[in-house]
């Protein structure tokens, strides 16, 4: 045991998490390792009874049970072949204009956001389904790559959004009320990627050409229609069961993820594309993203008993607080910055865990709604998913693609105007409050 200030504390602290991060360890270890050194550091073999309880504490929260539910049922969805069919009858209702294949990618992902919550789902299902079409059709392989990991990263954005799920549960307000307040800024984001393809493929339509017209002849209006009504309607009755019995008050989130759920397995089975194999695959899948998940979530939460423990919260509130000269929006600057710059390092789960017991406080303080301040966080976090090193849709496209046909670099070179298209959503939800607290106020 050795005595050390709060200050040497958050030092130590942050100076062995980045130093993990460096290594390549995993962000659940380097969590729960540095809260377990440094906690026996400045408590002694007390820390140990801490470590323990926090564990139990995540392991047994019930509001947490749904984010399990919700991965399952996007793998469900994701299996039942719903996306490939939609995609084909996206593809070819704006087959006849420059950037319809990008087109129809961005509004597939809002649709496959809202039905699953879920980014890596959202983002290997595009890049599988819609990189080798727009790579035939001689698209930009920046725009291509840039168009897939934005528009999946709308997943963790539009409920039902796992990450909106964990920041209840940190946070005390109701999921419902988060679900309701970011729906339009997700639908915000989704436009403002849709408006930018429209414009870079008339500026430059070599950049995404239109489909050739013997391959849009071969879907006439009243196939394509049908395809549209066949592959639309029930993904939007899955939404709006789970949203609908959520919002009306009907179910808990825990109750409508496990509807949900069902209703995606229902779905697997009607669209012929069930079997054993798949079942147990589907299983698998959500048993290797759920233990990454909650890993994580235990060792962000070691991490932050630690960090509150030895006073961690205090330094970065008077920091923080120092500021307050610049008035409340200056303060609010400072928070959107840190939460922008940890995104470069941490997963969102260790943001949210780190950042929620510090912010919160100060944002109720100088005046914030509450409700309003989680989303434009959830908003800025989203962002974390497609900025280097750790934005994981730039990987989950990696590893799905062709290295030979979209390398690295491209990726990252073609996620930069989207970036600057999320800060442009994010100023607009900031600037015209009422995108996000209209819905909200609409709920009992």
């Amino acid at each position: 045991m050795i005595e050390m200030s709060p200050e040497l504390a958050v030092f130590l602290m942050f100076i062995m998490m980045i130093g993990g991060l460096l290594m390549g360890q995993p962000l659940a270890f380097v969590l729960g390792g540095v809260g377990a050194i440094v906690g026996y550091l400045g408590w002694g073999p007390g820390a140990l009874y801490m470590i323990v309880t926090r564990t139990f504490s995540s392991l047994t929260n019930q509001i947490l049970i749904a984010i399990p539910l919700f991965v399952l049922m996007a793998v469900f969805l994701d299996k039942s072949g719903i996306a490939e069919n939609l995609f084909t009858s996206m593809m070819h209702l704006f087959g006849k204009i420059n950037g319809g294949v990008a087109l129809a990618v961005t509004v597939l992902s809002v649709i496959f956001a809202a039905a699953t919550g879920v980014i890596g789902a959202s983002v290997v299902s595009m890049s599988l389904l819609s990189v080798p079409v727009m790579l035939k059709y001689n698209y930009d392989r920046q725009l291509a790559a840039g168009v897939v990991t934005a528009g999946g990263t709308l997943g963790i954005l539009i409920p039902p959004s796992i990450m909106l799920i964990l920041m209840s549960d940190q946070s005390g307000q109701s999921v419902g009320r988060l679900f309701a307040g970011a729906l339009l800024p997700g639908v915000v984001l989704g436009g403002l990627f849709f408006i930018y393809v429209l414009v870079i493929s008339y500026i430059k339509p070599e950049k995404a050409p239109p489909l050739s017209a013997e391959e849009r002849s071969q879907v006439g209006t009243l196939q394509l229609v049908r395809m549209l009504l066949l592959n639309l309607f029930p993904p939007i009755i899955l939404i709006l069961g789970v949203l609908g019995t959520i919002w009306t008050g009907v179910a808990t989130p825990t109750e409508a993820s496990g509807v949900g759920a069902f209703i995606a397995f229902l779905m697997m089975i009607a669209y012929g594309k069930f079997t054993w194999r798949r079942l147990y695959e589907s299983l698998m899948q959500a048993l290797s993203t759920n233990a990454m998940v909650m890993g994580t979530i235990i060792g962000a939460s070691i991490f932050t008993g630690v960090f509150l423990g030895l006073g961690g919260d205090e330094v970065v509130t008077n920091i923080i607080m120092s500021l307050e000269g610049l008035g409340k929006w200056g303060i609010f600057a400072m928070m959107m910055l840190i939460v922008f710059l940890l995104g470069f390092m941490i997963d969102w789960i260790g943001i949210i865990y780190i950042t929620f017991p510090i912010f919160l406080p100060i944002a109720s303080q100088v005046g914030f709604d509450q409700t309003w301040f989680i989303v434009i966080l959830a908003i800025n976090l989203q962002m974390s998913f497609l900025t280097p090193p750790v934005g994981y849709a730039l990987f989950y496209l990696k590893g799905s693609v062709d290295p030979n046909q979209i390398t690295l670099g491209q990726i990252y070179k073609g996620i930069v105007p989207f970036i600057i298209l999320q800060f442009t959503g994010l100023f607009i939800c900031i600037f015209f409050p009422s995108i996000v607290t209209f819905l909200p106020s609409l709920l009992l």
